[in-house]
C-alpha cells in the first residue's frame, strides 16, 4: 500500500491497525544482525533452530575469539547469544505447537534434554505452558497461520 493511500486502503489500513491492537502480544523477536556473515549464520539457525548450539562453534566460523563473538552479536542483536537462541527456538516451536506437533517431539527437535525443561523455559517465557497455550489460541479461533509461522 502506498504511503498515500486512498480512501478504501485508509479503511483497511484502519480494520488492521483495530486487528493489531485486539491480537495478544507476544514477547518473542530473534533480530536478525546487520553483519552479512553472522547474519548468515543466524538465517541457517532460524532454518535449523537447536537449543544447544554453541556460541563457541559460531565463534570458530566467524574466525572470532569467544569474547569478540559476544560483544559482537550484542552490538548487532541487543542481546545475549543465548536469549537470541532461546527466542528463536521458542519462535520455531509455536507454529509446530499451533499445528498439532506434541510437546514432547517438539521439545526433543529443538534439542531440549527433556519435554519438562521445553516446558519450563515456555512457562517463564510466556506464563503458561505449552498445552495452556495451545488450548488457549485454539479457543480463540486462531488456529489460521500465524503471524510468527513465516
Amino acid at each position: 500500500m502506498p504511503a498515500l493511500y486512498d480512501q478504501s486502503d485508509g479503511a483497511l489500513a484502519q480494520l488492521l491497525l483495530c486487528e493489531l491492537q485486539l491480537a495478544p502480544s507476544l514477547p518473542l523477536f530473534a533480530p536478525l544482525p546487520r553483519d552479512p556473515e553472522l547474519a548468515g549464520l543466524c538465517r541457517d539457525f532460524l532454518a535449523q533452530p537447536h537449543i544447544r548450539s554453541l556460541p563457541e562453534n559460531w565463534a570458530r566460523q566467524l574466525h572470532r575469539s569467544q569474547r569478540t563473538f559476544n560483544r559482537l552479536f550484542r552490538q548487532q542483536t541487543g542481546m545475549s547469544f543465548a536469549v537470541w537462541r532461546q527466542q528463536a527456538c521458542l519462535m520455531a516451536a509455536l507454529p509446530r505447537l499451533l499445528s498439532g506437533s506434541s510437546v514432547t517431539r517438539t521439545a526433543l527437535e529443538l534439542g531440549y534434554d527433556s519435554p519438562g525443561a521445553f516446558s519450563s523455559m515456555f512457562r517463564k517465557v510466556l506464563g503458561q505452558s505449552p498445552t495452556a497455550f495451545v488450548r488457549a489460541t485454539t479457543r480463540q479461533g486462531k488456529t489460521a497461520k500465524p503471524w510468527f509461522a513465516d
